[in-house]
């Protein structure tokens, strides 16, 4: 599972650095190295998509499983 965190992770930092490059100089980097509106691209966003959704979940209601994955200790978080 910590693969799973990692790749999940570096997916998200890659899709927050292509939203700040077209939110500030309108270029979208996903469509101009895959092409605009290419099955390949929206297969990325896809990806991208479901690993928020992950990452959310994980912060959230996963939260303690994440944490033990990572530390040695349990996490002690009271709900």
């Amino acid at each position: 599972m910590k693969v799973l965190d990692i790749i999940v992770t570096v997916l998200l930092v890659i899709g927050a650095i292509n939203w700040g490059v077209v939110g500030l100089f309108g270029y979208n980097m996903v469509g101009a190295i895959f092409g605009e509106a290419t099955a390949l691209t929206r297969v990325i966003y896809a990806v991208v998509g479901l690993s928020g959704i992950y990452e959310a979940f994980n912060f959230s209601i996963g939260y303690e499983a994440l944490h033990h994955r990572w530390c040695d200790v349990p996490s002690t978080v009271n709900r």
